[in-house]
């Protein structure tokens, strides 16, 4: 997968991620002390979160394979 491919991915996560949070705020058991731990939206949110963090290692991967290794001077 291309670096573009892997940076829209994540940025459809992202955006995913922000509309989930949205609804988060609204839903009558985040009021709760304990809302987030309950809470199904909140789950897909930190799925989501881990998803995103494995595509942006591999996006950094993908840089650091293409950039040419430095010379050792001896």
């Amino acid at each position: 997968m291309s670096i573009d491919n892997l940076e829209e991915e994540r940025d459809s996560l992202l955006d995913e991620i922000e509309s989930l949070e949205e609804k988060c705020d609204t839903l009558p058991i985040c009021e709760e002390d304990d809302g987030c731990e309950k809470c199904e939206t909140y789950k897909k949110i930190e799925d989501l979160s881990t998803k995103v963090e494995e595509i942006e290692n591999k996006i950094e991967n993908k840089i650091e394979s293409l950039m040419p290794e430095p010379e050792v001077e001896d």
